[in-house]
């Protein structure tokens, strides 16, 4: 009889988080998904509560991580995701970053386990670059207050690799670019939250600086796809995973308001500070290793989206 795998996914009651979880499930997996719920939800997983290879552990992963069972992969992607909660959250996003990547890395060490880590483009900050390839080393600023962040995933990608070369833990990285989707906080305050919210409202919809910035949005399918590809591939050395296709800020919440049919009109604010100005993965790498590529149309991708944040404003 084949061992059933186990799979260890911390941030698992998160927007992307969760997604994984129904993911690993559906392929045959037994999951154990661990989260503090500082920006996590219960009801991302609430529909899993009763399998019975489904497992939710309330703990916070920056605290030494006990498993009473095999453990063949653990992806880590406990960490809060948007500027509104790393921004109110400094300590804890720098904590869940090295501390929480560390407790991980050494469950992965003693289970024997493959580790896949979460890591994000804001690792190239506001580029120099563009498209982003791995190979851009990128161009954040530190002591800024997006370095809370961009600097956590940054150290997590030097941990995860170091624990590879010196431990021999069998690892791999993504590199997430901008994603959206079912599941995600009406008050996350990233752009298409804050975009369909507002819309849906009647709301100002508020969009910063000129809304020339330009971000490529990726539906929350298609970036599952692309992490299980990478998880189950042999590739160590990051691989970006996003759609290309590139996008103002300012068209995207002209969409927005036309696909819900919202009177909303748009109001600009202030851009906050160091606000990338282009963000675009090159994604050849993607291409070649994984045989991947997005292929939800934004349109269609947006519509399931407000369909989602509708049923939970009502």
């Amino acid at each position: 009889m084949i061992e059933q795998q186990h799979a260890v996914v911390t941030g698992g009651a998160g927007f992307l988080g969760s997604h994984l979880c129904d993911k690993l499930i559906a392929q045959g997996y037994r999951v154990t998904a661990i989260d503090n719920l500082v920006t996590g939800d219960t009801r991302n997983i609430s529909h899993l509560l009763g399998n019975q290879n489904f497992r939710f552990i309330k703990h916070d992963v920056t605290e030494y991580i006990y498993i009473d069972a095999a453990v063949h992969f653990i992806l880590h992607f406990a960490s809060p995701a948007s500027p509104i909660d790393y921004l109110k959250l400094p300590i804890q996003t720098l904590k869940v970053g090295s501390l929480g990547t560390h407790k991980a890395l050494g469950l992965a060490k003693a289970k024997k386990a493959r580790f896949l880590l979460a890591s994000t483009s804001e690792v190239y900050g506001d580029p120099l670059v563009h498209p982003q390839p791995e190979s851009y080393w990128g161009n954040v600023n530190p002591v800024g207050s997006r370095g809370v962040y961009d600097e956590a995933k940054r150290f997590a990608e030097a941990m995860t690799m170091a624990y590879n070369r010196y431990h021999g833990v069998d690892t791999r990285i993504v590199r997430i670019f901008n994603t959206y989707g079912p599941r995600m906080r009406i008050e996350d305050g990233r752009a298409i939250p804050a975009f369909v919210s507002q819309a849906l409202r009647g709301e100002e919809v508020t969009v910063f600086g000129n809304g020339s910035q330009t971000r490529s949005v990726c539906y929350v399918d298609d970036l599952i796809d692309g992490i299980y590809r990478l998880l189950l591939s042999d590739e160590v050395m990051p691989v970006n995973i996003g759609n290309q296709s590139e996008i103002s800020m300012l068209q995207l919440a002209k969409e927005v308001i036309d696909l819900t049919k919202s009177a909303s009109k748009i109001g600009f604010r202030d851009l906050p500070e160091d606000d990338p100005k282009i963000r675009q993965p090159d994604t050849t790498r993607a291409r070649t290793i994984l045989k991947w590529e997005a292929k939800v149309d934004r349109r269609e991708g947006l519509l399931k989206t407000i369909e989602y944040f509708r049923s939970r404003m009502q």
